[in-house]
């Protein structure tokens, strides 16, 4: 019996699963669609998409560098019990190799791309992941670094991934002082969690929202009554030198030294080392972080489950 791509799409209504998976069910069932369903079922794909409707706010941020290509990944799970299980941890480095490889423009472009060059696309492994775990385990976000020295930072086993990436002169990819460098600002990065790269990269919008609250700030301190609108401007000047050392990476005081800033500090460093090395950019994936963590959680399902018998 054959089949089209309407029935291919009303099998994916009906189940959830995925078209390459909805195909492949019309193929072995001749395309009746009650056979069909019926070996989605078989196969437990049609479970997993039931497991796929729960939350996942665990799991593993992780960063690593293939051949010279820095990425950074969050893979998420139901349980912290889960991210720690060597199944998962070996798929979420397998996530990361493939976006360093196969260079996916968005998460959609990974979802389809062959997991480690192999058969499987990335969602097809990570449903296989989902029937063999037997928790919803789900991809959420990576960023890719191809240019420049990338240096990796994976802080507590995967709670934060961090990957930095620098500009650095020939014949520094391999000095040790500069990758040392490298790792210390990313454990700073992991620790402070700077917003922006330096006070250049702060957005105009932003930087004049914070400067209207200073000056509420200001005029609601009775101190500041008589004083001239001259003065009030200087303290705005102070109050914005104060918050870029809050909220930029490269004029925070050094963690290691603070009475350096990270910018100067890494002049030092190149300095030392004779050369030119300048921060491009960094990614920090922290897992969970924005996801909504409901009530009725994976923990909560089996609570109930035990409290029914």
């Amino acid at each position: 019996m054959a089949f089209t791509a309407a029935d291919v799409k009303n099998l994916r209504e009906m189940t959830g699963c995925g078209m390459m998976d909805c195909k492949k069910a019309l193929v072995e069932s001749d395309g009746d669609m009650d056979k069909a369903v019926e070996w989605l079922r078989e196969k437990g794909l049609a479970a997993s998409q039931k497991k796929a409707g729960r939350i996942a706010a665990e799991g593993m941020a992780y960063a690593a560098v293939y051949d010279g290509v820095g990425v950074v990944v969050e893979v998420n799970s139901e349980t912290d019990f889960v991210a720690k299980n060597e199944k998962f941890v070996a798929f979420v480095k397998g996530v990361a190799e493939t976006v360093a490889k196969q260079d996916p423009k968005d998460l959609e472009a990974l979802m389809a791309c062959k997991y480690l060059g192999g058969e499987l696309t990335v969602e097809q492994q990570q449903q296989e992941m989902v029937l063999t775990i037997g928790e919803n385990i789900k991809v959420r976000r990576f960023a890719r670094y191809a240019a420049g020295l990338s240096i990796p930072y994976v802080h507590m086993g995967g709670r934060i991934g961090v990957i930095v990436n620098m500009e650095v002169s020939s014949g520094l990819e391999n000095n040790e002082t500069v990758i040392e460098l490298g790792r210390d600002v990313a454990m700073q990065i992991a620790a402070l969690n700077a917003p922006f790269l330096d006070k250049s990269t702060v957005p105009a919008e932003t930087l004049e929202h914070e400067k209207s609250i200073m000056m509420i700030q200001i005029n609601e301190d009775p101190k500041n009554a008589s004083k001239p609108d001259a003065i009030k401007e200087k303290m705005i000047i102070g109050k914005v030198n104060k918050y870029y050392t809050e909220v930029c990476l490269m004029q925070q005081p050094y963690v290691k030294d603070d009475s350096v800033s990270v910018e100067k500090h890494v002049a030092a460093v190149a300095k030392e080392v004779g050369g030119s090395i300048v921060f491009k950019g960094y990614t920090r994936f922290e897992k969970g972080q924005g996801i909504e963590k409901k009530q009725e959680n994976f923990a909560d399902e089996i609570a109930s489950m035990v409290n029914k018998k």
